[in-house]
């Protein structure tokens, strides 16, 4: 049985940061396993712009996102297997897999890195009602169709749900000769980032329906028409609030799913609230050795937040195979008023890289002039001051590791704002 250093499971954004970082700190026994056909992962198909201006100080196109961490991997001569798919994962490291070329596998590792992404809800998962008739189809899907095959879906579009794959395919159908009829979301707020609301939507006369839903989808073979209603604070429909449209395509923004039935089947625990695993400061989950980034871990708003993310995690592997140990017991994460949740979810002051701790949340509810506080074991030790948040737009804060130099304890984050919105 081949051993690894590490295997890094995802050729996407997240798998090829992690392995450029931990090849760059001297680990080079790496290898990536990829299902797809390429490395890169989703943002072969993203090929608008507004990428890497970060990471990179330039806005690119996803492709071209992808392929500067694509060269850097064949550069330094990563080994990489493609079309391969990972059949199951154990806490003992070995990681069965398949493809076409080698057959079935069985390969060992010293660490593994957690890069799978995630996937989008389906129909089924937000229990749309009416039938399931041809056309109805998830937005991220209908971008591979039309980005990487050149087939448009529809001709008269609606959208349901407000993420960004969703505002942005809004867009997008709309420059290739369709009409997008509206977008539909059950909450109060859009779940996208404000500059796709306003380039996808604003830009093109889309108009954006707040608080309302899918009640009806009509259409035996092939989707002909829905209705739209208006919800009540409990997301119920209103009656007397019905608007008909006719369609031929109704696409599914209605949010992302991390991939984590690998992780499930080597005991990692998994957060109720990301559906990630639970992870420390170094990525590295409850199953030693075994490491997690990216949109497997937790639902991330921009590339650039996953390619720094993991090459904290990529450090991480780096010190576990270089026998580090943790030394404190660590200090809990935990989400107070107004934060859907926190990551990581345990600190440990003596492993934490430089100066500052850094977490990253997301809010349950829009807020305005509000301030995100931070209480080690109940008292308020950091403030950060924000005129604007929002659950589509992850929160990034850098916390002094000298305010909780403590070997044990709870580091709570919540959000007060003047006025609720």
């Amino acid at each position: 049985m081949r051993e690894y250093d590490t295997i890094i499971i995802g050729g996407g954004p997240a798998g090829l940061a992690a392995a450029v970082e931990i090849y760059n700190e001297g680990v080079t026994d790496i290898l990536i396993l990829e299902r797809d056909i390429q490395l890169g992962g989703i943002l072969q198909q993203c090929i608008h712009n507004g990428f890497g201006l970060h990471e990179f100080k330039e806005e690119l196109t996803g492709p071209e996102y992808a392929q500067r961490f694509i060269d850097k991997v064949e550069e330094l001569k990563i080994p990489y297997k493609i079309n391969t798919m990972v059949l199951d994962i154990t806490k003992e490291k070995e990681i069965h897999i398949m493809n076409s070329e080698d057959g079935y596998q069985i390969l060992k590792a010293k660490t593994i890195v957690l890069a799978m992404g995630c996937r989008e809800r389906t129909a089924g998962a937000i229990s749309l009602p009416g039938t399931r008739p041809v056309g109805i189809i998830t937005a991220g899907t209908a971008q591979y169709y039309l980005n990487m095959k050149g087939y448009l879906v529809g001709k008269k579009v609606f959208i349901l749900g407000s993420g960004d794959i969703g505002l942005i395919m809004a867009r997008r159908m709309t420059l290739e000769g369709a009409t997008v009829l509206g977008v539909a979301e059950i909450l109060p707020y859009s779940g996208g980032l404000t500059r796709n609301i306003v380039q996808c939507l604003h830009d093109f006369d889309i108009p954006l329906y707040l608080s309302h839903t899918v009640a009806k989808v009509k259409g035996k073979d092939r989707v002909e028409g829905l209705t739209l209603m208006e919800v009540d604070e409990n997301r119920k429909p209103i009656k007397g609030t019905e608007q008909e449209f006719e369609v031929d395509a109704l696409l599914l923004s209605v949010g992302l799913i991390p991939d984590n039935e690998l992780s499930e089947s080597a005991d990692i625990d998994i957060h109720r609230r990301t559906n990630g695993p639970i992870v420390n400061e170094k990525m590295e989950t409850n199953v030693e050795g075994i490491f997690a980034c990216g949109n497997v871990l937790h639902v991330h708003d921009l590339v650039d937040f996953v390619s720094a993310e993991s090459r904290r995690a990529g450090r991480g592997v780096v010190r576990y195979l270089n026998g580090e140990k943790t030394l404190s017991k660590g200090v809990e994460t935990v989400n107070g008023q107004g934060v859907s949740y926190v990551v990581p979810q345990k600190l440990h002051v003596d492993q934490i890289e430089g100066k500052f701790a850094e977490v990253f949340l997301r809010t349950t509810d829009v807020y305005h002039d509000a301030k995100i506080v931070i209480k080690l074991d109940g008292k308020e030790i950091k403030t950060f001051k924000r005129p604007h948040l929002a659950p589509a737009e992850m929160e990034h804060l850098k916390i002094n590791k000298e305010l909780i130099d403590i070997d044990y304890g709870q580091l709570s984050v919540e959000v007060v704002e003047k006025e609720a919105n």
